[in-house]
């Protein structure tokens, strides 16, 4: 598609008349129409010098929906006058884009035309497609200008983002939100034929919902101004319970297998960590509302029970695990009851992660070949000629006073499990400085000490 031989933006391709969407027709077509966006776009800014002064790479625009990523990308185009090509990752196979790439490649060798590539949705190319662009992208017979909602380092090929600059484009402030409502409003091709007065409550509840997503909202408010009759004035008065109706049920940003998802449970956790519960059981809500699997959220819990937890309050685990059990025997909506005691509960509970460093340590020394030799008086005593093989002197702990007896098990004085003062570790603290005391050592300062 070349965006500049276009002449009647506002209809449909199908020839039929009717009218495109509303944040179709107001799409901006400048730099200097297009909001919210200043750390890109400021007359400072690298993308915007390097726009004006036709020397842009390929780019990644990265950022939630609505934040203006194709509107961005065909301002560009406007910009350095380029050709512009736009195809979708989910519909253009390897055959399309091979054909547009060498299209592009001819049309610059022949008439020295330049061709701006803009790909929609590029994560949801594969690799064997993401391949079919590097020779292009390489040899400049295109410019690349993906678009994606998900952290390109994670879903798009290497070899590709190397070659490309990257630009997060943020979601925009109510303030911004309100400037592209009146922006609708009074626009010729947009709701300006309508006569729209949209309330400031309505306006507030409709940039506060919308969540930095500009489409969203622009679609909420043309179903408003469609169904709302105007009245003996002719003109169209939106108040909040319109664009409340107008909008519905939020559909949250959350894709089971994609990087809002992993950065929703990290926040979960890290605030159950940080004893905060109230953000946690924010985290928990924006989970559930989005179909979170609730065994995936309590499997989690019951990690994080023993890891950021663990002996500190020794009755996290045990209830991390009832909650998963109750949550399969009860199920939603109800399980979201349950789920929020046990964040709750581990959210303020003393914290400690001695027993995931003790594990953790032990480990690498494993792993690092440390391996030592079980001494012979814990060797196993279970079978005929063990006392030969000297398998003995092993003292029975339950024989002696308090049920501890000092005598080795294990050939190194290295310290693994440090119980810190939080909570029921505390206790353990003092009792493994009892045990030292009987030893008749004193302990090594990396040992627990008053």
């Amino acid at each position: 598609m070349d965006l500049f031989t276009s002449d009647n933006r506002d209809r449909d391709e199908s020839g039929g008349g009717r009218t495109r969407p509303l944040a179709d027709r107001v799409r901006p077509d400048t730099l200097d129409e297009i909001f919210g966006q200043d750390h890109l776009l400021a007359s400072d800014k690298l993308l915007r010098r390097a726009i004006e002064a036709d020397r842009l790479s390929s780019i990644i625009l990265y950022g939630p929906p609505g934040t203006g990523k194709t509107t961005l990308a065909e301002a560009i185009a406007r910009t350095t006058q380029r050709r512009f090509e736009q195809v979708s990752g989910v519909m253009a196979n390897v055959a399309t884009l091979r054909k547009i790439l060498e299209g592009a490649r001819e049309l610059r060798r022949m008439r020295g035309r330049e061709t701006i590539l803009f790909i929609d949705e590029i994560h949801r190319f594969n690799k064997a497609q993401q391949d079919v662009l590097l020779p292009y992208v390489e040899k400049g017979d295109v410019t690349l200008i993906g678009a994606t909602t998900h952290n390109p380092f994670f879903f798009i090929n290497s070899p590709l983002t190397s070659r490309s600059q990257i630009f997060q484009l943020r979601p925009l402030d109510t303030g911004t939100m309100g400037q592209v409502l009146e922006r609708a409003i009074h626009h010729p091709e947009g709701l300006g034929p309508l006569r729209i007065e949209l309330q400031d409550d309505a306006r507030e509840h409709l940039c506060s919902i919308c969540e930095g997503d500009a489409r969203r909202a622009l679609n909420a408010l043309e179903i408003a101004a469609l169904t709302t009759p105007a009245g003996e004035d002719g003109v169209r008065r939106l108040d909040r319970g319109v664009i409340e109706d107008s909008v519905q049920k939020k559909a949250v940003v959350y894709d089971h297998d994609e990087d809002e998802h992993y950065d929703t449970i990290s926040a979960f956790i890290k605030s159950v960590r940080g004893s905060d519960p109230h953000a946690a059981v924010y985290w928990l809500a924006k989970m559930l509302y989005a179909g979170e699997d609730p065994r995936f959220i309590a499997r989690r819990l019951i990690i994080l029970a023993s890891e950021d937890i663990g002996n500190a309050d020794p009755h996290g685990l045990p209830l991390a695990v009832a909650s998963l059990n109750a949550v399969d025997f009860v199920g939603m909506p109800e399980a979201r009851i349950i789920l929020s005691q046990a964040t709750t509960y581990l959210a303020t509970a003393p914290k400690s992660n001695a027993a995931y460093r003790a594990i953790e340590e032990a480990g690498r020394d494993v792993e690092q070949g440390n391996t030592l030799p079980v001494p012979d008086h814990l060797r196993d005593t279970h079978y005929r000629g063990a006392r030969e093989l000297g398998h003995e002197g092993y003292k029975y702990a339950h024989d002696y006073e308090g049920h501890f007896v000092d005598q080795e098990y294990v050939p190194t004085s290295k310290i693994y499990y440090r119980p810190s003062r939080e909570g029921r570790e505390a206790e353990i603290r003092a009792r493994m400085l009892e045990w030292h005391r009987a030893r008749k050592k004193t302990p090594r300062k990396d040992e627990p000490s008053r």
